[in-house]
């Protein structure tokens, strides 16, 4: 039986390249589970493996070798559709550049995802709304992207993450481009996000403050995950 509480379960998972003729060994069995509403950073050398760790998770790129697990369903074997759609409906990706559509205001971003996966225009801004709210921005939400800080775009950018109720957030350097106070003030919208909704977060971070407040601090040695000591 699967354990409801566990959004995201690695096990085993294996990850190489081809370079050369030879093979650049990546992942060698790395395992984890986070539990609902957990947060577990992830601090690695460039290098290391950390975006491929998080690409595995959301179902992004396939592992090898080894089982993936997100929200109750297990995805091994799943097609790139069946993929696609446990992605949409459980995953929330946030990436170090916030990847706006420049062309939309910061409502109609956060609403993207949802009229993507189906909901009506009216649900859909109701909800971006909302979220925007959440975030502090509420009297932002008609301006485009171009328009907003750095610290804005982001915490639109974790906003449209979250739009779905996903189970599982991927966050990949979510501060590394903002300076160091409005960096604490994401992560700490970020995180009880989290939290609130009852989902569970994977965040690779350089940040070793950042790190600091997760529930959990991971690293990667010899292609494994391994706790992450100072």
């Amino acid at each position: 039986m699967v354990d409801q509480n566990v959004k995201l379960s690695l096990v085993d998972v294996h990850r190489h390249y081809k370079q050369g003729e030879g093979q650049l060994k990546i992942l060698q069995g790395a395992s984890l589970e986070i539990l609902s509403g957990e947060i577990v950073a992830l601090v690695a050398p460039s290098g290391a493996g950390k975006s491929t760790l998080l690409h595995i998770s959301g179902l992004l790129e396939r592992a090898d070798a080894g089982k993936v697990g997100i929200c109750d369903v297990a995805t091994d074997g799943l097609g790139d559709r069946e993929r696609t759609l446990v992605r949409r409906q459980h995953v929330g990706y946030i990436y170090q550049f916030h990847h706006l559509l420049p062309e939309f205001s910061a409502t109609e971003n956060v609403m993207m995802p949802q009229l993507i996966a189906g909901i009506s225009d009216d649900v859909a801004r109701a909800r971006g709304d909302e979220l925007l709210g959440m975030m502090g921005l509420t009297e932002r939400g008609t301006h485009r992207p171009a328009q907003l800080s750095g610290g804005e775009q982001q915490r639109v950018a974790i906003a449209r993450a979250l739009a779905n109720k996903p189970g599982l957030i991927l966050a990949d350097e979510p501060t590394g481009n903002l300076d160091p106070e409005t960096s604490s003030t994401v992560f700490d919208l970020l995180a009880n996000s989290i939290r609130n909704h009852d989902a569970a977060g994977l965040i690779a971070t350089h940040n070793y403050d950042i790190a600091k407040r997760a529930d959990r601090i991971l690293t990667l040695k010899d292609g494994q995950l391994v706790p992450f000591e100072f």
